[in-house]
């Protein structure tokens, strides 16, 4: 019954809040990490394979052709404490992030912050000073993430350190100066270029690359559910759904039908990829249960 769902039960069609995806690309990505490690650990036992030479990013290894860098050195890291702190990171910010976009722009804004983060490290190579050779780590994702949630949700109060309380605007804002300020000091062995280059992506993505309209390939339909027109509950406004769905069957039918492909869509795409004939569905369906 559609009132045994847990996500027709709280729907929320203003904030982009309400719907979990049932299958969290957020977890994949730290599953995929730790699996990652594991393989890591386990190549580096064999002296024969220069796991750092072949998968690491490094700006030598973008000119011998190794391209696959800007993806693999997202899946290494220095050691465990490096793996838990960007997976703490990606999982606090990428949920709520994942859950504002759906999982197909989660994974892209994830992945373009790592790859964008890494090109910016290797061209910080150039500048005399600056640290060289491999780079590994989901840092330049993870700060991606970061920037997106400060962006999304730029009021939202978080504990620094577990103590200061800042909001998320303020704390992209200190990571920016903190990150510029270590490119610049060059004190330490930290990839700050890539830091820096996730949280610009990230800032890009959100602002620019999200508002991005591809034409889809039209694919034929084989065969159309038989239709009825949609008698308007008092409570909801249907005016101007001019379409029709149908309300005539079970309710198993309908939510197969009707529903579930709807929320499927928030999963990939971001309850903001809704069409208002979609979210007035919802609320059909919601009013359904309510009069339960």
């Amino acid at each position: 019954m559609l009132d045994d769902r847990h996500y027709m039960r709280e729907p929320s069609f203003t904030s982009g809040q309400g719907f979990m995806p049932r299958r969290s690309a957020t977890m994949l990505v730290l599953v995929v990490n730790g699996i990652a490690f594991l393989l890591q650990a386990l190549l580096e036992r064999f002296p024969s394979v220069d796991v750092n030479a072949h998968f690491a990013l490094s700006l030598d290894g973008l000119k011998s052709g190794f391209l696959w860098q800007l993806i693999t050195f997202q899946l290494m890291h220095g050691g465990l404490m490096h793996l838990l702190l960007n997976g703490w990171v990606i999982y606090m910010f990428g949920r709520e992030v994942e859950e504002s976009l759906g999982q197909k722009n989660f994974l892209t804004l994830y992945i373009s912050s790592g790859v964008c983060g890494g090109l910016l490290q290797c061209l910080s190579e150039l500048i005399p000073g600056q640290i060289s050779g491999p780079v590994v780590g989901a840092s330049a994702g993870a700060f991606g993430l970061t920037a997106a949630f400060a962006l999304l949700y730029p009021d939202r109060i978080l504990l620094l350190f577990f103590i200061i309380p800042m909001r998320a605007r303020y704390l992209l804002v200190l990571s920016a100066m903190l990150s510029v300020y270590g490119i610049i000091s060059r004190g330490d062995n930290i990839a700050h270029a890539a830091h820096l280059g996730g949280m610009l992506a990230g800032v890009f993505f959100i602002r620019y690359a999200i508002h991005w309209k591809f034409p889809e390939i039209p694919r034929p339909s084989l065969r159309k559910p038989p239709l009825v027109t949609v008698k308007a509950h008092p409570k909801a406004d249907y005016a101007g759904l001019k379409k029709v769905v149908p309300i005539e069957l079970s309710p198993e039918e309908f939510v197969s039908r009707e529903v579930d492909p709807i929320l499927d869509k928030i999963s990939t795409h971001g309850i903001h990829s809704l069409t208002d004939r979609e979210r007035k569905i919802l609320q059909l369906a919601r009013d359904k249960i309510d009069r339960k």
